[in-house]
């Protein structure tokens, strides 16, 4: 086999991957959404599961996810933050590093329901919040922080060291160097794995089985104060999610057209993972222009 046809036969190969993965992707949400589309429209969106004959909407499902999702968010982005730049900037080759770098390789292989486990454990029983978003939101920081260190490490190291040196050249002091100048040049990979690590958080289930809980309380939205138990703000109240709602219905079986709502509820839940990608790269994009 000469060189030319070689080269022929590994990109075909290549393609023939891509295009199988890609049909795949294509043929998994084109199911999804045609079967979830029938069921889709603004009750079932805003309804509590007792409002609506066909089996309940996911009104409270879709505001736990969100508020579940903010949560985790403003705990895992700051320590993220915090050890990638440690990482990138000051952590120096040594038996530490070594062990902070397996410690984050270990917790980004975790499986999700190990994650669980360990949040029943710590911030379930131990804590005494119980079945509580709070729980499920330290539960998701744990999966979630060795992706958000990465993102930061990376995107840090990966701003040209021309910029450091002419900023330290300039007399700025290292901590004005990482936040005058390298946070504002990475800023576009680090939007872009935030959201990413978001719509990641919006799919989460089986950590949250044994954390959030499956079930919530008739949510109350005339009460705003977090303190109220049946306000939709009260970090301590149980929380069941959009994902876990998925798992439930289809489990029990205990509404009736279990399979309509469960098709509603995994279009629902595409849709948004896949607006979160999308606005991932949009937001990416856009960013390193104005960079740029």
């Amino acid at each position: 086999m000469n060189a030319r046809t070689a080269d022929k036969l590994a990109t075909g190969m290549f393609w023939a991957g891509a295009l199988t993965v890609i049909a795949l992707l294509l043929f998994l949400i084109g199911y999804i959404l045609y079967h979830g589309a029938k069921v889709i429209d603004w009750h079932f969106l805003t309804s509590p599961p007792t409002n609506i004959a066909a089996g309940g909407g996911i009104g409270p499902q879709i505001f736990n996810s969100f508020y579940l999702l903010v949560l985790s968010m403003l705990i895992t982005v700051p320590i993220g933050l915090l050890a990638g730049i440690y990482m990138a900037e000051y952590a120096k080759n040594g038996p530490l590093v070594k062990i902070i770098r397996t410690c984050i390789e270990t917790l980004a292989s975790l499986p999700s329901i190990v994650v669980g486990l360990f949040g029943l454990i710590i911030f379930v029983n131990m804590t005494g919040w119980g079945y509580s978003i709070l729980a499920g939101a330290f539960a998701l920081s744990v999966i979630n922080l060795p992706f958000i260190v990465r993102v930061t490490e990376e995107s840090i190291t990966g701003v040209q060291k021309e910029y450091k040196e002419g900023s330290l050249a300039l007399g700025a002091t290292k901590w004005q160097t990482i936040v005058k100048v390298l946070l504002p040049t990475a800023f576009p990979g680090l939007i872009t794995g935030f959201v990413i690590s978001a719509g990641r958080i919006f799919g989460e289930a089986a950590a949250l089985l044994y954390t959030a809980g499956m079930s919530s309380p008739n949510l109350n939205f005339s009460r705003w104060l977090p303190t109220y138990p049946t306000s939709p703000f009260n970090p301590f109240r149980p929380g069941e999610t959009l994902a876990v709602h998925i798992w439930k219905v289809n489990s029990e079986s205990l509404i009736p057209d279990v399979r309509a709502v469960a098709d509603g509820s995994a279009a629902v839940l595409i849709i948004v993972v896949l607006l979160f990608n999308i606005l991932a790269r949009w937001i990416g994009r856009r960013m390193q222009k104005r960079m740029g």
